[in-house]
């Protein structure tokens, strides 16, 4: 393994432990106002939708604390008001700890620069337009007072849903994009390696 590999190496889980920080902060602060947005901007299509005033998140208590500068982008209003119906988009809807967990197959897989690129932008553009269309049809069924079918489909995506997204969008990636190697383990078999070589 060369010094450019080893670098790669270094900065690839570094990346990994600094977005793990704070309950994974970092993610939250980004993914949250697009998820929020971009299914406002849905609802507000199809059925005329607007933001209500709502309670301040934990990102948002953190940045007013910690980062005043990022007091704007992190206290968004999470509630959407739309046909008589309230929506609010939680955590868990966001999905924070899916984009990581894509975020770590990703980086702990051996492959080129450009590969990784493209997977990059493959997985987390997917997971991404995938997870708002879900909130999109929960909103539209609950809205249509479906509300049995609601509540079955909501848990049995609450459990499983987004393991098994990010299972489809991982295994899709790999067949995409060709990948080989297998998370974490290639590296270390190499490291193991290069390290009995030298000796």
């Amino acid at each position: 393994m060369n010094k450019l590999s080893v670098k790669s190496l270094i900065l690839r889980y570094s990346t990994l432990l600094i977005l793990g920080l704070g309950s994974l902060f970092i993610i939250y602060l980004i993914v949250a106002p697009l998820t929020v947005y971009s299914v406002l901007g849905i609802l507000n299509l199809q059925h005329g939708a607007s933001l209500f005033s709502s309670d301040n998140t934990k990102i948002c208590d953190i940045t007013t604390n910690s980062f005043p500068i990022l007091k704007n982008i992190s206290c968004i209003n999470t509630t959407i008001f739309f046909k008589g119906y309230y929506a609010s988009i939680i955590s868990a809807c966001v999905a924070g700890s899916a984009y990581y967990l894509l975020l770590i197959l990703n980086l702990t897989t051996q492959m080129g620069k450009k590969q990784r690129v493209k997977s990059l932008l493959f997985i987390l553009i997917s997971f991404f337009i995938l997870n708002i269309l879900r909130i999109v049809v929960f909103a539209n069924i609950y809205v249509n007072q479906w509300f049995d079918f609601f509540t079955i489909v909501h848990k049995a995506t609450w459990y499983f849903g987004s393991t098994i997204l990010v299972a489809l969008i991982w295994f899709s990636n790999i067949y995409l994009f060709k990948i080989k190697n297998i998370p974490v383990y290639t590296e270390v078999k190499n490291l193991i390696s290069n390290c009995l070589h030298k000796k």
